[in-house]
């Protein structure tokens, strides 16, 4: 059995979507691949896929075997092009995720800015307001807005982004500036729940953080939608800071509470630090990382009033 040739089907039966797919996009017969998964399956003594007529999946063991595939794979190929002399030549397929209102303002100029300049490499970009694990999602990079756990990912910094209170001037003029997080008792509130609880937005730091009961009239999956209900004086509001830069400019919302923001959120670059760096994953990383710092003003994670 060839070891290399086994893990490059396995690896594209997953890209494809099944064993079908797989066979068109090698040019090979189909009882011949699925014969090769079986064979690699019975080397190993485990289930790599999840296959029915319908669906195929990785098995929890097939996840982490098909990650260790593509790094291999990865590896030999980098190895290949610094033998040929085509290492000095950036090209291939990054995998790069954000948040997505982030991803919007921020990540797409960048990344548009980067394809222009490395034609050779193709980005598929995940925008989503959730954590993309990037072993299981095959992703290369994340942007990250947040404390990070402890773990084995390589993050490099590149911001701090306040977390804001905000609503519609008009909205203000009817219902009163609350003082302090306590008035919010007596507010409507609009929940980003990717954020915050709907039930209780914290407040301070440290010995002096609190959670304060909120009565949330709206509860939301996206902050946009949020933002625009804010805008239209549906009630208050609490987003990160970049998100409502714009409407605070405009004064389409006015930022309340600030003297009691709790700390700015961590902005990083995520990736798996694997060794060696794929050279396509470092041309990125150096191309985005002082671009991206230079697009997080002082004032996104300035705390007013401190």
């Amino acid at each position: 059995m060839d070891r290399l040739e086994s893990m490059s089907i396995v690896v594209a039966v997953v890209e494809s979507g099944s064993l079908s797919a797989a066979s068109r996009r090698l040019g090979m017969p189909l009882a011949t691949l699925s014969r090769k998964v079986a064979e690699l399956e019975s080397h190993l003594k485990t289930r790599l896929l999840h296959r029915t007529t319908r669906q195929l999946s990785l098995t929890e063991t097939g996840r982490s075997y098909v990650a260790a595939c593509r790094r291999i794979l990865e590896e030999i190929e980098e190895a290949e092009r610094a033998a040929t002399g085509e290492y000095t030549v950036p090209k291939g397929d990054l995998a790069v995720t954000a948040p997505v209102v982030f991803g919007r303002l921020h990540v797409v100029p960048v990344v548009a800015e980067f394809l222009a300049q490395y034609p050779e490499i193709d980005i598929r970009l995940v925008l989503a307001d959730r954590v993309v694990h990037l072993m299981e999602e095959h992703v290369d990079v994340a942007v990250r807005i947040g404390r990070l756990p402890d773990s084995a990912l390589v993050a490099t910094g590149i911001g701090a982004i306040r977390r804001v209170v905000c609503a519609s001037p008009a909205y203000l003029d009817i219902h009163g500036e609350p003082a302090k997080p306590r008035d919010l008792a007596s507010q409507q509130c609009i929940t980003f729940e990717g954020l915050e609880s709907a039930r209780a937005w914290r407040f301070g730091s440290g010995k002096t953080e609190q959670a304060v009961p909120i009565h949330s009239r709206l509860v939301t999956n996206t902050a946009e939608a949020a933002i625009e209900a804010a805008i239209h004086g549906a009630g208050l509001t609490r987003v990160l800071y970049y998100q409502v830069a714009d409407p605070v400019r405009s004064n389409a919302l006015r930022v309340v509470l600030d003297t009691f923001e709790p700390a700015p959120l961590p902005v990083s670059l995520l990736h798996t630090g694997q060794v060696p760096l794929p050279l396509k994953l470092r041309a990125f990383l150096d191309f985005v990382t002082p671009r991206l710092r230079a697009r997080i003003p002082r004032e996104f994670g300035h705390l007013t009033g401190t």
